[in-house]
C-alpha cells in the first residue's frame, strides 16, 4: 500500500476530478456521472457530480462517502476519497464485511471549480434540503447582521467595520458565528442561503438515495467538510434522528457529538443533508456523521467568506484582483496545502471509515445475521 498522500490532492477542480475517476476506475468501481447542465467551470470545464459504486448493488450494508457539498471543501474531501480508493486494505476489510461502498466526489462541482462554498445561485447546499412547501424559517438576527457584513463597499468602510466588531464583541464570536452559520432564506445574495426551492445538488442527492439505498438495510454516511476548529483537528458531528445518536456513538465513539452540545465547534443549523436519509431511505437503519476538519481561526475564515461573497453580488470580474485575492484567502481559510495537514486529515478520516464499516459488520437490524468484525 502507498502510504503517500499528497498526490491525492489537487490545485483544481478539474484535477481532482480526473484523480477522482482515474483511482476509482482503477479500484474496479461502477461510475456515475451527473453533469450540471448549463454551467462550466472557471476555466470552462464541464461541472459534474461523479459517482463510484463499489461492491454488490444488493447489498444490505452501505457506506456512503460524500465530498465538497461546500465546494471549495471539496479539495479535502477529494483527497481523502482518493486516497480511500487507492487503499486494498479498506476494501478488503469491506469485502469481509460485506459492505458496499459509494463515493459522491463533488456534490457541489460549481462551488468546487469556482473555489465559493456556495453554489451557481449563491445558495449554501447544506442548507437547502428542507421543506419548501410552507413558510421558510425567519432568522432576525441575521437581517440586523446582513448590511455590516456585507456593506456596500469593499474593503468596508472604517465606520461600518468598526459598528460590526462592536456587536461581535458584545456577542460573542461564537454567537455571531452561529448567527450566520445557522442559515438565512431572505436575503438570495447574502450568506448562508438556503435557497427557494430544492437546487440541482439537493436533486442529485436524493435521486441517488433512492436508485442505490433503497435497498440497503443499514447504511453508515460520511459526509466530509472542513474550516472549524483547530489546525488538523478532526471533530465528527452527528447529524440525524435522535434515537441513532447511540448507533453513531457506537459506531465512532464517545467523542462522536451534537451541534447542539456547548462543546462543538459546530454550529446548529438548517436544512443539511444528511438529513435527507430519513426522508428517502426510512427502510434503513442509519447512521450519519459529518467529519469537520479544523483550518484557520473563525474570524479569518468569516472575513474569507464575507469577501467572497461582495464580489459575487457585486458582479465583480473572475480575473481582477481583488477577486482573485478573496478566492486565494477562501481556498487558504477551508484548505490548508500542508503535508501534515494532508496526514493528519487522511489518518482520521480513514480510521472513522474503519469504524463505519465495522460498524456495520457488527449491527444486527431487520433480521440480518450479526457479522464478526
Amino acid at each position: 500500500m502507498d502510504l503517500r498522500v499528497t498526490p491525492n490532492f489537487s490545485d483544481t477542480y478539474q484535477e481532482a476530478r480526473d484523480k477522482f475517476l482515474t483511482a476509482a476506475q482503477q479500484r474496479g468501481a461502477r461510475l456515475e456521472e451527473h453533469v450540471l447542465s448549463g454551467h462550466l467551470g472557471l476555466h470552462g470545464e464541464t461541472l459534474a457530480t461523479d459517482v463510484a459504486l463499489w461492491g454488490s448493488p444488493d447489498a444490505d450494508k452501505l457506506m456512503l462517502i460524500t465530498s465538497a457539498i461546500h465546494g471549495v471543501e471539496g479539495y479535502c474531501g477529494s483527497g481523502c476519497q482518493i486516497s480511500f480508493l487507492q487503499d486494498d486494505s479498506l476494501f478488503g476489510r469491506a469485502e469481509d464485511l460485506g459492505v458496499a461502498i459509494a463515493f459522491v466526489h463533488a456534490v457541489n462541482p460549481h462551488g468546487f471549480s469556482f473555489g465559493r462554498r456556495v453554489n451557481e445561485v449563491n445558495v449554501d447546499v447544506n442548507r437547502n434540503f428542507m421543506s419548501f412547501d410552507g413558510d421558510r424559517p425567519g432568522h432576525p438576527a441575521y437581517a440586523e447582521l446582513d448590511l455590516l457584513v456585507l456593506p456596500e463597499t469593499w474593503p468596508p468602510e472604517q465606520q461600518t467595520e468598526a459598528e460590526l466588531s462592536r456587536r461581535v464583541e458584545a456577542m460573542g464570536a461564537s454567537a455571531y458565528g452561529q448567527t450566520l452559520f445557522r442559515g438565512q432564506y431572505e436575503f438570495p445574495n447574502g450568506m448562508f442561503f438556503g435557497g427557494t426551492s430544492p437546487t440541482w445538488s439537493n436533486n442529485m442527492v436524493r435521486n441517488f438515495l433512492r436508485t442505490h439505498a433503497s435497498k440497503a438495510q443499514q447504511i453508515g454516511w460520511i459526509d466530509l467538510h472542513t474550516g472549524l476548529g483547530p489546525r488538523g483537528n478532526c471533530e465528527k458531528v452527528f447529524i440525524g434522528k435522535q434515537e441513532e445518536f447511540v448507533i453513531a456513538q457506537r459506531w465512532w465513539g464517545n467523542d462522536v457529538i451534537s451541534p447542539v452540545r456547548a462543546d462543538s465547534v459546530m454550529f446548529e443549523i438548517n436544512g443539511p443533508m444528511l438529513r435527507a436519509l430519513q426522508e428517502e431511505c426510512p427502510q434503513a437503519q442509519a447512521a450519519t456523521i459529518a467529519l469537520e476538519f479544523g483550518t484557520v481561526p473563525l474570524m479569518q475564515m468569516l472575513n474569507a467568506l464575507r469577501a467572497d461573497h461582495w464580489c459575487w453580488a457585486h458582479d465583480e470580474p473572475q480575473n481582477t484582483a481583488r477577486r482573485v485575492a478573496a478566492r486565494q484567502a477562501l481556498r487558504d481559510a477551508f484548505f490548508v496545502a500542508d503535508e501534515d495537514w494532508y496526514g493528519m486529515v487522511v489518518g482520521q478520516f480513514k480510521t472513522a471509515a474503519i469504524q463505519c464499516m465495522l460498524g456495520l459488520g457488527a449491527e444486527e437490524v431487520s433480521g440480518l445475521k450479526r457479522r464478526a468484525a
